[in-house]
This record gives C-alpha cells, sequence and structure tokens, in this order.
C-alpha cells in the first residue's frame, strides 16, 4: 500500500493552527486529487483542506472540533488501493519509542515538581492572562504543568478559577517520592523486551473542571441560545484585550461637508469609470494611513516589555455579518493605494467578508483597525482594540446640524456635515498627547479635503 500524509496547509503568514469542523469524506470513500477532504475554521474564516493525490481514505487521525497544527498529518489516503488495517513492524517501533518518550517526560516532570520553579512562559504557544501568569509564578506551578491544566474558559484556556483548583488539589496530594533518573541518551532504540519502569503519577482530575452549566427558563417561555463558534471567538477576545491593555478614549467633532459634496459629485461618474460604488470608507481609511505615516508610534505593539514599530500600515476594517457577528479584513499597505485602489480592496473585501470567502491570510497582520459604528446610527462609540494593535478608530454616523461658520465678513450659522471620531488606544504605551494629536491629525486631513479633487 502506498501512504500519501495528507497535512494541514499553511494558510497564511501567521496562521498556525486551526480547528477540525468537518470531516467531507469518512474512511473507505474515494478521493481525486484536489477534492476538499474536510472544512477546517481559522480565527474566524471557515476553509476546505483539498487531497493533493486520488486514492481511498484510509485513516483519520483528527477528530470535529481538534485543533491541528499547520504541518501535522490529518489523514492518511491509499494511493494504490491497499488496505489500512496491517501495521508494519517498523510502525510498532515507532509506536514503542514513542512511548518510552512519554514515559520519560513524566519522570522528568515528576522530579522537577520536586523544586520551586521559575517559569518561563516563552516556551510555551498557548495563551495564558496576566491574572493566571502571575498566580503560576507566586505558586512555582511550572510551564508543564499550566499547560496540561484543563482550562474551562474559550479554547480550553486556563482561567483564574481553573488554576485555584489545580493549586489547591496539589497541596492536598501526598508527596511523590523522588524518581529513579533516566538517562534519555541511553535509551536506544527498543526491542520487543524493552520495558520501563515509571512511577505512577496522578493527572489532574477531571473534576477540577467545573462542568458546562446550561441555563434554565425558569417562567419556560425564555428561549436559551448557545453561542456559535465565531461568537464564542469574539466574546473571548474582547474579553482578553480588555484585560490586557489599558483603554483610554479621545474624541473631536470633523466637518466632512466637503467630503459628502465632493462624492456627491462624483459618485456616478466614479462608477461608470471604475465599476465600483464610491464610499465614504476609502476617504476615511486614506486619511488614517496618512496620519499613521506621520505618527508611526501609533503602528505599534506590544510583546511582554518590548514595543514592536511596524514598518507596514495594515488597515483593519471591521465588518457586520449578516448573522450579527465582526470580522475584520485587512487592507496590506494602505499607505500605497490611492482612492481608486482603496475603493476597490475595500469593496472587494466588504462583499467577500458577506459571503465567507475570505482567507485566512486576509484577516492577520492587521496594525491598526477602524470600524465604522455610523454605518447603523450611532454617533460614536468606545471600540475596544483589536490585539495585539494598540488603537482603534471608531467612524460616527454622519449628520447634518447647525454650526457657527467663521467668514471675513463675521460669524454666521449654516448647515454642516458633521461626525465624531472616537479614538480609543492603549495608555501602556500610547498616552493621551499621542492618542489626542493622531485623531486630530485625521480630522485635519478629512476637513482639507478639496472639492474640486479629481479621481
Amino acid at each position: 500500500m502506498a501512504k500519501f500524509e495528507l497535512k494541514l496547509p499553511k494558510m497564511g503568514e501567521s496562521v498556525a493552527e486551526a480547528t477540525i469542523t468537518n470531516w467531507l469524506k469518512k474512511v473507505g470513500d474515494k478521493i481525486e486529487a484536489d477534492e476538499a477532504v474536510l472544512e477546517i475554521a481559522t480565527d474566524k474564516v471557515d476553509s476546505e483542506v483539498p487531497s493533493e493525490v486520488s486514492g481511498t481514505l484510509v485513516e483519520t487521525l483528527f477528530q470535529v472540533d481538534d485543533v491541528v497544527k499547520v504541518g501535522q498529518t490529518i489523514a492518511i489516503i491509499d494511493t494504490e488501493g491497499g488496505s489500512a488495517s496491517i501495521e508494519s513492524p517498523k510502525e510498532e517501533v515507532v509506536a514503542a519509542v514513542a512511548e518510552i518518550e512519554k514515559a520519560i517526560e513524566i519522570v522528568k516532570e515528576t522530579v522537577q515538581a520536586a523544586a520551586p520553579v521559575e517559569v518561563d512562559f516563552s516556551a510555551s504557544e498557548k495563551f495564558f492572562s496576566p491574572l493566571v501568569k502571575n498566580i503560576a509564578k507566586e505558586e512555582g506551578v511550572s510551564i508543564s504543568e499550566l499547560e496540561n491544566i484543563k482550562g474551562s474558559g474559550k479554547e480550553g484556556r486556563v482561567t483564574k478559577d481553573d488554576i485555584i483548583a489545580y493549586v489547591k488539589e496539589r497541596a492536598n496530594k501526598p508527596v511523590v517520592s523522588p524518581a529513579p533518573k533516566v538517562d534519555p541518551v541511553a535509551v536506544e532504540t527498543p526491542k520487543a523486551e524493552v520495558k520501563v519502569e515509571t512511577p505512577k503519577v496522578e493527572a489532574p482530575k477531571a473534576e477540577l473542571t467545573p462542568e458546562k452549566k446550561i441555563p434554565v427558563s425558569v417562567n419556560g417561555q425564555d428561549e436559551i441560545i448557545e453561542m456559535d463558534r465565531m461568537r464564542k471567538l469574539i466574546s473571548g477576545y474582547m474579553v482578553a484585550s480588555k484585560q490586557t491593555s489599558a483603554h483610554v478614549q479621545s474624541f473631536i467633532e470633523v466637518d466632512v461637508t466637503n467630503i459628502v459634496n465632493w462624492r456627491n459629485k462624483v459618485k456616478d461618474a466614479f462608477e461608470k469609470r471604475e465599476g465600483e460604488k464610491l464610499t465614504f470608507t476609502p476617504i476615511f481609511m486614506e486619511a488614517v494611513a496618512k496620519a499613521i505615516k506621520d505618527f508611526p508610534m501609533i503602528n505599534i505593539s506590544v510583546e511582554g516589555d518590548y514595543i514592536i514599530k511596524k514598518k507596514n500600515i495594515n488597515l483593519g476594517m471591521a465588518a457586520a455579518l449578516p448573522n450579527g457577528n465582526l470580522i475584520v479584513p485587512v487592507i496590506k499597505n494602505a499607505d500605497m493605494l490611492n482612492l481608486v485602489g482603496l475603493t476597490k480592496t475595500v469593496n472587494d473585501l466588504a462583499n467577500r467578508a458577506r459571503n465567507n470567502q475570505l482567507k485566512p491570510d486576509e484577516i492577520q497582520g492587521g496594525t491598526y483597525t477602524v470600524t465604522n459604528v455610523g454605518t447603523f446610527g450611532s454617533v460614536f462609540g468606545t471600540p475596544i482594540i483589536n490585539q495585539p494593535q494598540v488603537a482603534i478608530l471608531a467612524l460616527g454616523a454622519i449628520r447634518k446640524v447647525p454650526a457657527v461658520i467663521e467668514a471675513p465678513t463675521g460669524d454666521y450659522i449654516g448647515i454642516r456635515h458633521k461626525m465624531f471620531l472616537s479614538h480609543s488606544y492603549d495608555h501602556r504605551v500610547v498616552d493621551g498627547s499621542l492618542g489626542g494629536q493622531f485623531v486630530k491629525r485625521v480630522a485635519d486631513y478629512l476637513e482639507g479635503f478639496s472639492e474640486n479633487r479629481e479621481f
């Protein structure tokens, strides 16, 4: 039998894993080259994984809802039609080696557990909140212990209650006597008679993780609706962002009369020439990109005690989906696009977002985000920062309002088109001076828009 290992393909620069949502093929099914075998979800985008070869699916290595790393083998395809039920001696040896390596790891962890451990969180790919990290450091919980705690949070993340329960349970356990030293180098490729004696080490009990409680309608009339996968992700990201960043806001009112008049004047000719509808969004994105070039320290991220200054200006544009959820496609190198290019990119991303056709890489790599709360009539808002970015701008509704207009002959009252800009920023690294100057610069670019501009 000729085996082909179907691996999770690379789906973007910053996409490291995906969740299996549905197997389109079952074991024993025939598969053609380029035919979809399973569906996956990465962050907020759903995709299909096609087969690179024709053959028969003989084994699936993961179940629905399992999280798989990029490059991991997820299925075995027989390209010659053989049977998958016979394992070769080589596979038995490999399995035995894996068991021994697992046993060695258990022994090493048991020995290390006796001494206080300085936790190095950089060695783990999992996300732990600052509170959980502090508790782990204070209680001497090693990174391996922390990773093995079954979390009750989003995507199995460890919560404060989880780690406190683990520490209490660990304190009540009898002290495990030091285990015999095992030299991993001395372990050779196993033969049939090789045996490794390992001490019995109890894993954290399953009951440490609180059972998922389903609310009950007291009067029998309330409808109980479970969050869908995307809503759970959004919920987790928003809570994590508020726990990570010190949010503060600045607000400014902008006169966009020139922009409104110019768009009304050219929108029909623009659509006829470019085949695209001209909205306000690309005009606002252009002003934001210009302001970021003036204030590059707003285009950063934070990693530990370090600030990462981004070279590219990649603008995220929050878009509402028909099901009420939210997604943030990214305009890459927005500062390099003219108004026509921005319009085409904005329309393309928005249309494909609504039809669930975005690629994973198209929602990654954003360095600053803009959200249009005015679409739904809101005058202004206080948006939550899209991590790991440090700022986000909310665009309020454009309204006709009476305003004082200064003229050489004196002040007078006139009707103007105005809107509010709401700027949320991370006060850990962005002070009020920078946050305020930045949003003021965006306003200056918008108010300085020429009604005679060519497109």
